[in-house]
């Protein structure tokens, strides 16, 4: 591992100092390995942990690439450790959504457009507590990530969207439907959208931090 930490170092730094910037093909393997002094087989691995985490791309036939770096696709290695998680570790996971979401949210509240607040309602239309937890999670998935765009800042909302897995949603709308909160969790984002559409910043960030620390109560005593 040693030798795959010294070669994934090593393209790192390629990528840092400008040699290598989003888009490029990297060299031919040997050519590359020669250049930083390493075996081909040390630097075949880094590639493809480096693949992993989505920083290069290789395409069989064409060469290897490095990705556009997009925060969002980046933060997809964090989503994959996000769903492995369970039970008490989740609680610390929705900590950070509780110091990062409302903070989204306040931001989002200065930006959005009247058409935001529109397709902010649209994911809400023939939702009720009758809708089944596929359909829940595809509405809070919405929701939440339109706030997280119109606050405009993809890095945030690349961690958001990780720290935000399909999995963990689907686990806590299941409890929340079996406890018949599903109205009042609803309502909270009907409150969230009134207050968006005012332009009201301070009071979504207060009716966001109530909302994901409901959601944070109620996962405590679940678990």
């Amino acid at each position: 591992m040693a030798v795959t930490d010294e070669a994934i170092g090593k393209i790192k730094d390629m990528l840092i100092c400008g040699e290598l910037k989003a888009g490029d093909r990297l060299p031919p393997e040997k050519e590359l390995s020669e250049r930083l002094g390493l075996s081909r087989s040390s630097l075949r691995e880094a590639v493809k942990a480096l693949e992993l985490i989505r920083v290069l791309d290789v395409r069989r036939g064409d060469g290897t690439y490095v990705t556009s770096l997009d925060a969002r696709l980046l933060n997809e290695a964090v989503a994959f450790v996000v769903d492995l998680h369970q039970d008490r570790s989740i609680l610390e996971l929705f900590e950070v959504r509780r110091i990062l979401e409302p903070a989204t949210a306040h931001i989002a509240a200065g930006k959005m457009t009247p058409e935001d607040i529109q397709a902010l309602r649209a994911t809400m239309l023939g939702i009720d507590e009758n809708t089944d937890v596929e359909e829940l999670v595809a509405h809070d998935l919405q929701f939440h990530n339109i706030i997280t765009n119109a606050a405009g800042n993809d890095y945030l909302g690349g961690l958001l969207e990780a720290l935000s897995s399909s999995t963990v949603r689907a686990r806590i709308w299941r409890g929340l439907t079996q406890e018949k909160a599903v109205a009042h969790t609803l309502a909270e984002h009907k409150a969230i959208a009134d207050a968006l559409e005012r332009g009201d910043a301070e009071l979504v960030r207060a009716l966001v931090t109530v909302h994901i620390s409901g959601v944070e109560a109620w996962l405590r005593q679940a678990l």
